[in-house]
């Protein structure tokens, strides 16, 4: 089965073609103009997507070496995400398919997110533990199998890659926020600042990121740059805070479940530091990473777990409405 996937649930758009469970194409224009902004602008995302998603469709396809008439069904995001970008990428989907009389699917996002990881190991088995931490989500979820999820723990505010980009704008850094903080990171000093880990002593397994974020605010209001302390240090000391209390709490959740193998999703699994404390706080147990460049917003994502439900019968109606707010179903 080949299908063609979309992505547009943010400032990513994503296009890709999947046969049989492999990636033959896989391209994505990332929205730069937001940077001058400091963060996305909705209606701006929402145009960029217009005016990419066709050329990048064609030149996916080109890519893989086929006609579109040689698809065999069409994947799409239809949530979570910003509603006028999902509309763009699901309005053109839904074109594509009726023109061409196949089968669609709307894809929820961080379900994708969650069976990328199937795309860096294809051996993977249920059961595991995933940590799903992006701008937007900051939740563990116990696998079970395809639509059969059990939420351990989320975000009570922001999400963690929120976190970082509010992180970065406090430190006087660009967009996205995560990269960034990770590039000032290099070579600063990770314990020189004592940040706070909100919930590390408690047995649950939910997030709070806000108060860090309101530390790093006071802490810079009097700070002055020194041999004792630069900003290196801080931009350090701030994301160790931020990436340990994500392994502590990946660890005590596979402690809880039982679980022998743990996955990363979302765009801030891409953080190197994120990797080395998650790999040393879960030992003995299996830690498995996405690829980084299926670790952002992507069509590979869609296109795979499109094609999952496609194979099994499971398509969308060609009405079905986007939702961003769409949430993963609970067991």
């Amino acid at each position: 089965m080949i299908v063609l996937g979309i992505e547009s649930s943010c400032d990513e758009t994503g296009v890709a073609v999947c046969q049989d469970g492999r990636i033959r194409s896989a391209l994505v224009s990332s929205q730069e103009i937001h940077r001058r902004y400091g963060g996305v602008v909705p209606e701006i995302a929402s145009r960029e997507h217009e005016k990419w998603v066709n050329p990048l469709v064609d030149q996916a396809l080109k890519e893989a070496g086929i006609e579109a008439e040689a698809l065999d069904g069409i994947a799409v995001t239809r949530g979570p995400g910003l509603a006028g970008t999902l509309l763009t990428g699901v309005c053109f989907a839904k074109g594509l398919a009726l023109s061409l009389g196949r089968p669609i699917v709307g894809v929820n996002h961080i379900e994708a997110h969650i069976f990328a990881n199937f795309l860096a190991q294809p051996s993977l088995t249920f059961p595991f533990v995933c940590l799903l931490v992006s701008g937007g989500h900051t939740q563990l979820w116990y696998v079970h199998a395809l639509q059969n999820y059990r939420l351990l723990g989320t975000s009570r505010d922001d999400a963690a890659g929120e976190a970082l980009d509010k992180g970065a704008r406090i430190l006087g850094l660009g967009y996205p926020g995560g990269p960034e903080i990770e590039r000032q990171a290099e070579g600063g000093r990770p314990q020189a600042v004592s940040f706070p880990r909100a919930f590390s002593q408690a047995d649950h397994l939910d997030f709070s990121f806000s108060g860090l974020k309101t530390s790093l605010l006071y802490f810079m209001d009097s700070f002055r740059p020194s041999a004792n302390c630069t900003l290196r240090d801080v931009a350090a000391s701030y994301q160790e805070a931020v990436m340990e209390i994500l392994a502590v709490k990946l660890s005590r959740a596979l402690e809880q479940t039982g679980a022998a193998r743990a996955v990363i999703a979302g765009g801030v699994a891409a953080n190197r530091r994120l990797r080395q404390l998650c790999q040393e706080y879960c030992a003995p147990r299996e830690v498995i990473f996405p690829d980084a460049r299926y670790c952002t917003d992507n069509g590979a994502m869609i296109a795979y777990l499109g094609e999952i439900y496609l194979s099994r019968g499971l398509g969308s109606d060609l009405d079905f409405p986007v939702q961003p707010n769409l949430r993963l179903p609970t067991q």
